[in-house]
């Protein structure tokens, strides 16, 4: 699998998504950034957005491309950060065990149709757990999903580790990534 290309072509993401990202998410770093992104989304046939309408998956990821290759390149890893606040998410979970489990439940809720992939959680230890991100979105996005999640239950004394780990690897051409969480 190639990075930034979607599983399957009838996959869609949720306007509202695409808006909070973007609008919300990217400018708190820079309007220069939700500019950017506004542009490579025009570029790949969404013009104006709208909250209410599901665009194709891959029209997103290719602005995903954009903003890595055009902006810092620790953005990716920074705008995965800002999902948990600004993309439909559920129930607020009380332990870092419901909200990484929580991730797959709002993916699901912002996109549809075909192959969308998951996040999957197993629990390790008794403060460690491993994700199996099989999406198309790009590792640091990932990481800094996870990490986000992770930091907003632990008890605030933990620490919160996310490493990458595993034989598999979307930048190695695998469709999926496996995180090792600790807090």
């Amino acid at each position: 699998m190639a990075p930034y290309e979607a599983f399957d072509e009838d996959v869609d993401v949720h306007g509202r998504t695409i808006l909070r990202v973007v609008d919300d998410a990217l400018a708190r770093f820079a309007d220069a950034y939700r500019e950017t992104a506004r542009d490579a989304l025009a570029a790949n046939g969404i013009d104006d957005p709208s909250p209410d309408e599901w665009y194709p998956q891959q029209a997103w990821l290719n602005t995903f491309e954009v903003i890595a290759a055009e902006l810092e390149p620790h953005i990716l890893d920074r705008l995965g950060e800002q999902i948990p606040d600004v993309a439909e998410w559920p129930a607020d979970p009380d332990s870092v065990p419901e909200g990484l489990r929580a991730i797959d439940d709002a993916y699901r809720r912002n996109h549809r149709g075909g192959d969308i992939g998951f996040y999957r959680f197993a629990a390790v230890g008794d403060r460690e757990a491993e994700m199996t991100c099989r999406t198309p979105y790009p590792c640091p996005f990932d990481r800094g999903l996870i990490r986000a999640v992770a930091r907003k239950h632990a008890p605030v004394e933990a620490f919160v580790f996310v490493e990458e780990r595993g034989d598999r690897c979307r930048r190695d051409g695998d469709d999926a990534c496996v995180y090792t969480v600790s807090w």
